[in-house]
């Protein structure tokens, strides 16, 4: 009888082990999204079953105006980026039946950005980049539409380092600043 209980507590041990699911990122994740300020191109990696590493470059825009400018300014420029981002909640999307296809789900990233001084489009003329470096944690989401669209958000506070000696400035600077990401892409 002892015997019969114990086989019987591991044919349903084994079946709880293969019915079981380790929710993972996926091993590579292409795409390219549009927001707010910009269009990117990117890819995730896997590293981990929780992490991806998103290697990203895009451009992002900005506006300006006030009394002193006699239009509306706007300008675009090239952006590398490089976010480590961890997938914190993937078993419980599963386990409350949601999906995680092309990496669904809430993540923390550590979002470091590269503007170089490539060029710029303007509808100034002469309009040169500062050369800046960011580094800023980042909250986010990311969810997706169907099999190949997706949405993200994200917010975060960080630290910015100008290069301004490259452009004729006498010294560089650093700041503090903000990310704000609101994304809609596709996904190949």
């Amino acid at each position: 009888m002892n015997k019969k209980i114990i086989y019987l507590s591991l044919v349903i041990l084994l079946c709880q082990l293969i019915n079981a699911q380790i929710a993972s990122v996926e091993k590579t994740v292409y795409g390219v999204q549009i927001g707010t300020f910009g269009i990117w191109g990117n890819v995730e990696s896997k590293l981990t079953n929780s992490i991806a590493l998103r290697s990203e470059i895009g451009l992002d825009s900005g506006i300006w105006g006030g009394s002193f400018y006699p239009e509306t300014g706007y300008i675009i420029t090239p952006v590398l980026t490089l976010e480590p981002r961890f997938y914190y909640n993937l078993n419980a999307r599963i386990k409350k039946s949601r999906n995680i296809s092309n990496n669904s789900g809430n993540f923390i990233s550590l979002k470091t950005s590269y503007h170089p001084n490539w060029f710029a489009i303007s509808n100034y003329d002469n309009v040169q980049i500062v050369p800046d470096l960011s580094i800023i944690p980042t909250w986010g989401i990311r969810r997706s539409i169907g099999k190949h669209f997706n949405y993200e958000a994200g917010i975060g506070i960080g630290y910015i380092y100008y290069f301004a000696k490259s452009s004729g400035y006498s010294s560089n600077s650093s700041d503090a600043t903000i990310n704000l990401d609101l994304r809609i892409g596709y996904t190949f």
